[in-house]
Formats: structure tokens, C-alpha cells, sequence
């Protein structure tokens, strides 16, 4: 379910992404965006076209994924006005949290948040940079879901359509840049 007409956004130039086959594991291909931030005309253009698809959310609480994440996430919250809530990779959280598991295409991996970093019955705005299996997103969805929100929605620079991850997220809007 997509909650934002695209056709407005400047879309980024998606050859400023570098594509790596066979990274980090044979088979997959990776997509490094660390080519385009530093192109700070298309960084712009992405972080512009995100920012107008999170408008129409309409949040209260941004919460990004480790690692890719934040390269998007502070910067969008700090333009909408609104607190941002970092989700991380297990063990590097101090204080309590909640934990959720996950598969991977080339493995598994587990994700935390601190059990006092959002408050109930807020509208959450999720991001990551690629939605690919849709496991890592499944996985914060559930972490999310124990504030008991308001509403969850889903943003992604890139969706890789191909591998489906859609499916695994239930019950949330999914807004992608680009869909590849």
C-alpha cells in the first residue's frame, strides 16, 4: 500500500548508486549508497524527496535501522521537528530493551530498541534505506509494536521488487523512492 503520489519528487539519479556483485556473500548483489552521499546535489534530492513523503505520514517519532539508516533518519527528523529513536544491532544498547530476530539473504541477525524510547499511541515513521527480504523491517515492526502505536508507516530509498519484502510487512504503509 503506498500513501504518497511519487510522480512529485524530484527522483534521485539512480546511477550515483554503485552496484557490487557478490557482496558479502556470493549471489547477492549489493547496493552501496555511500556513492551517492557523497554527491551532495543528488544527497539533497534524496533527502528532499524523503522529507516530502514523511510530511504526508505525518509522524511523531522517526525511528530509523542501524546502520544505513541513519544516514536518512536524524536529518529527516530534524526537519520534520521530531524526536528520532535508533534501532541497533543486539548488545550495543545500554539501557533495557526489546529484541527482535530475523533472517537475512545471507544469514541471521537480531535488532533492539530501548523499552522507554517511544511513547504509546504515536504514529511511527520506520526507515531504512532498502527494503529487500523484508526481514530486518519485519523485525522492527514487531519491536515498534510493543508501545502499542498509533499508527506504523514504512519508508525506503530503494525497494528491490523482485525479492518481495513487501509481504512480510503487515499492516503498514510502504513508501519507497524507488522501486527497482
Amino acid at each position: 500500500m503506498h500513501s504518497f503520489n511519487y510522480e512529485v519528487l524530484n527522483m534521485f539519479d539512480f546511477s550515483k548508486v554503485r552496484t557490487i556483485d557478490d557482496f558479502p556473500t556470493p549471489g547477492i548483489k549489493f547496493y552501496d549508497i555511500t556513492t551517492l552521499l557523497k554527491d551532495e546535489k543528488e544527497f539533497k534530492n534524496v533527502i528532499n524527496d524523503m522529507w516530502e513523503v514523511a510530511k504526508q505520514l505525518n509522524p511523531n517519532v522517526l525511528v530509523a535501522l542501524e546502520t544505513r539508516g541513519y544516514f536518512f533518519g536524524p536529518t529527516l527528523s530534524y526537519l520534520m521537528g521530531i524526536p528520532f529513536v535508533p534501532i541497533r544491532k543486539k548488545g550495543k544498547l545500554p539501557a533495557a530493551t526489546y529484541s527482535a530476530s530475523y533472517a537475512l539473504e545471507y544469514g541471521t541477525d537480531s535488532i533492539e530498541i530501548h523499552q522507554d524510547a517511544i511513547e504509546e499511541h504515536q504514529r511511527i515513521l520506520l526507515l531504512d534505506d532498502v527494503l529487500a527480504t523484508g526481514g530486518t523491517m519485519s523485525a522492527a515492526i514487531q519491536l515498534v509494536r510493543n508501545f502499542n502505536p498509533e499508527k506504523v508507516d514504512t519508508m525506503f530509498l530503494i525497494e528491490l521488487t523482485a525479492l518481495n519484502g513487501r509481504d512480510k510487512l503487515k499492516n503498514c504503509s510502504i513508501n519507497s523512492i524507488i522501486q527497482i
